[in-house]
């Protein structure tokens, strides 16, 4: 292919390992200039686990870094981690390019029937908060939330007719169920199963809140659905490190509402006063300007001025 179609670069995608290991391949058969795009990092210091696929990851990252001629990364944090890792290459090897939300996704949404069912059927006495996607049981760990959920049933900040938690494709509804159980929270808390793209979108346009878990042993990695959150023009209730990469995003478009992942006593104050704000209507939606900064087409824009400079 590359005798008869003569690229000028190229590009290969992590997390297939091997994506890495060809594109090494072709870029030293070839000579010709190779991007690797890491996305999320490749190895930590407990990954791979299993130490012959470890050996032979981190021999493949220190083989593409040394000879690519860019690295991209989807996290500040990411580049960061590898610039200490690898101090003997220069900063402008690393390059950023983040995630972003697609914005003919969320028309299409706002076309759907399932947004017009789901704006019909709301209920406008009652607040509603989703969170969309897995919640991994160390990663997104919600017991803390739960725990701060009992306290303010317990002492009247919320009632089960004003107030709903929908935790949606959970992939772990089981545990999950366990102690939603033992917290007490069956008539606010909802477990509910996995649903097309086009609806989940629709859905976060219509919930009132929107809900980012994400731990601090994560603090380099940005859930994706953030983007599609700022997109959704949501207030958003980020559990998370004020100090990760995740936090960062939230700060740039303005949501103050960042609290630990872990802290119990944190989240029920700031819920309670998220929660008081929300029925003032005090709480400001992200600009359109900063929206359109996150969107995959900002992106492709980054993309096509490192492909030409290159």
């Amino acid at each position: 292919m590359i005798a008869k179609k003569k690229p000028a670069v190229i590009w290969s995608t992590y997390p297939i390992a091997t994506a890495h290991l060809l594109g090494l391949i072709l870029h030293r058969l070839t000579g010709i200039p190779w991007i690797a795009d890491f996305r999320d990092s490749m190895t930590e210091d407990n990954y791979p686990v299993a130490p012959r696929q470890r050996a032979v990851y981190c021999w493949i990252e220190a083989q593409t870094i040394k000879y690519c001629a860019q690295a991209v990364f989807t996290t500040p944090g990411a580049i960061s981690m590898y610039a200490e890792r690898y101090p003997e290459e220069p900063m402008s090897k690393w390059v950023l390019i983040p995630n972003g939300f697609d914005e003919d996704n969320f028309i299409q949404a706002e076309k759907s029937d399932a947004y017009q069912r789901a704006l019909q059927n709301k209920n406008d006495k009652q607040i509603v908060l989703l969170h969309s996607g897995v919640l991994y049981p160390s990663e997104r760990d919600p017991r803390a939330f739960f725990k701060a959920l009992a306290d303010l049933l317990a002492s009247g900040v919320i009632e089960p007719v004003g107030f709903k938690v929908i935790l949606r494709a959970t992939g772990h509804d089981e545990l999950h169920a366990r102690l939603i159980s033992e917290n007490g929270l069956q008539d606010i808390v909802f477990l509910e199963p996995g649903i097309s793209y086009k609806e989940a979108l629709a859905e976060m346009l219509t919930v009132d809140v929107l809900l980012i878990f994400q731990a601090a042993n994560c603090n380099h990695q940005i859930p994706a659905k953030v983007y599609e959150y700022i997109r959704a023009k949501k207030p958003i209730f980020a559990l998370t490190d004020p100090d990760g990469d995740t936090a960062g995003v939230l700060n740039e478009v303005g949501c103050p509402f960042i609290v630990p992942l872990d802290n119990k006593q944190m989240i029920a104050e700031n819920l309670s006063e998220f929660l008081r704000k929300l029925k003032q209507g005090d709480l400001v939606v992200v600009e359109d300007t900063l929206i359109k900064q996150h969107s995959r087409e900002s992106r492709t824009q980054l993309l096509a001025k490192l492909l030409n400079e290159l």
